[in-house]
């Protein structure tokens, strides 16, 4: 759980981090440009009023000769002061103040002077723009633009002071909208993606508990994806389907060793007890021969076991895909599986009924499997035929199909054992009394070898006649295009 938490912590500082820098940038740049533009828009009207000054001023003095002293210019700076609502100060060509806007005697402005790199920037560029104190003349830093006056080279210089600080108070003001909106944005981010993360990783937590519960042997938990139709929806599906087949494995397992460990003990211990009453005398010298008899059964009940357990796990090794690039000749396998059980039928004074075509009849498959079904069929058929009966065996094709049927008279299978006749190491009361070699898995083996190539198998039984049926998918091309097996 530990690790989940500091997945969905690391997610969501990783979201609000990218979330802030990408505000930091665009609020950067915002207010930059914002700033810039704001500033040239007020420079240039500064400026512009710099020029209209300069020319009221030159068209006020009549008396070029004489400069500008003695002329009383204050009240049209003052004038000017009121209608923009700049600070103006008129300098000489070397920076001395001489005249200003403000109205008051002890302005603090007159007897001052202006920096020289100030009025050495004015003479190379014509123009001067700025946050500046002017030397001693402002007591804080403000936004200057000046220029020379128009009524004659180095004759002097007029300052336009912005004295409201309106570019810096537009700044802020653009700064402060910016701010608040960046965090409710932020904010509302936050708790959406924390909101987001939190469902996204809910499938993976419950896949991680339900992955430690499996570990434990418990395979019930399941993922609850319900709503859901993303990629995690589809992962959580795949992980519940692992789960069931996992559960089922679990549940095959347990059952396979209970079933393998009461079949090998009957046997087992009938082979103990008779050997021990050989050497230790129980069993008198004349009997010998027949107990050892019953032990050399018994022995080769247990190797039919083995060997049948053998044949299960070497059908789980075959694929599907395998298969299907095989064929085989149905009605080959069939005549030599009767001929190879023509000793066990005769034996039990039975017939064999063989409906069976002239003609091949290729189908899809492994055929060495399904040899060890019709064995496996006709054997069973032979075992709980009665006596001087006869056996049915049907092969035709229909529909692109192979179908392939046995039927024997005999004692009617109960209806409720019908669907258990192909669980491993099932056996109905009357095979348990007729069928002493048999160990319960040929029929479980012909389920499955049928299972691995798509195809059911099905079984009737009533008024004393028991049918086995399947089919298989005839091969393209009379088989001539498969591989032969």
């Amino acid at each position: 759980m530990r690790g989940f938490k500091g997945v969905y912590v690391k997610n969501i500082i990783t979201v609000m981090l990218l979330f802030t820098l990408s505000f930091v940038i665009l609020g950067a740049a915002f207010v930059t440009v914002s700033y810039s533009y704001a500033a040239d828009q007020r420079s240039q009207s500064m400026l512009d009023c710099c020029a209209s000054a300069g020319y009221m001023i030159r068209a006020y003095n009549q008396q070029w000769q004489s400069g500008l002293d003695g002329f009383d210019i204050r009240a049209l700076l003052s004038w000017c002061s009121d209608m923009t609502g700049y600070t103006m100060i008129v300098t000489d060509g070397v920076g001395g103040v001489e005249n200003c806007s403000d109205r008051s005697a002890d302005c603090g402005h007159s007897g001052g002077s202006v920096p020289s790199n100030i009025v050495s920037a004015i003479n190379r560029r014509g123009s001067y723009r700025g946050v500046t104190l002017l030397g001693s003349l402002l007591k804080e830093p403000k936004y200057v633009v000046a220029a020379p006056l128009p009524a004659g080279p180095n004759l002097g210089y007029i300052f336009i002071i912005d004295t409201s600080g309106s570019v810096s108070h537009l700044w802020r003001m653009f700064a402060r909208i910016y701010f608040a909106a960046a965090c409710v944005v932020v904010l509302l981010s936050f708790a959406l993606t924390a909101v987001v993360l939190r469902r996204e990783a809910r499938p993976i937590r419950q896949m991680s508990n339900a992955a430690r519960s499996y570990s434990a042997g418990d395979f019930t938990p399941r993922v609850d994806v319900q709503g859901r139709r993303d990629e995690l929806a589809e992962l959580a599906d795949s992980f519940n389907l692992m789960a069931d087949s996992l559960e089922r494995t679990e549940r095959s397992r347990r059952e396979l060793i209970a079933n393998v460990s009461h079949e090998l003990k009957t046997p087992m211990t009938t082979i103990s007890g008779f050997a021990d009453g050989i050497l230790d005398g129980t069993i008198p010298p004349e009997r010998e021969r027949e107990y050892l008899q019953v032990i050399s059964s018994e022995t080769k009940r247990l190797s039919r076991l083995v060997r049948g357990m053998l044949d299960m796990s070497a059908l789980q090794g075959v694929t599907p895909m395998e298969l299907q690039s095989r064929s085989f000749d149905f009605l080959e396998i069939t005549c030599e599986t009767l001929l190879s059980l023509e000793q066990k039928i005769t034996s039990r004074g039975l017939d064999v009924d063989a409906i069976l075509p002239e003609e091949p009849i290729w189908a899809v498959g492994d055929g060495d499997a399904i040899t060890q079904v019709v064995h496996n069929l006709l054997d069973n058929a032979a075992k709980f035929a009665e006596p001087s009966t006869a056996i049915t065996v049907r092969l035709w094709r229909e529909e692109g199909r192979v179908f392939f049927s046995v039927e024997n008279r005999g004692e009617t299978i109960p209806k409720d054992e019908l669907p258990l006749i192909f669980d491993r190491f099932h056996k109905t009361d009357r095979s348990r009394s007729m069928d002493r070699e048999g160990v319960g898995l040929g029929l479980y083996i012909v389920k499955t070898i049928l299972d691995s190539h798509n195809s059911d198998i099905f079984v009737t039984s009533r008024d004393g006649v028991t049918k086995f049926q399947f089919s298989l998918r005839l091969a393209k091309n009379g088989g001539r295009n498969s591989q032969k097996v």
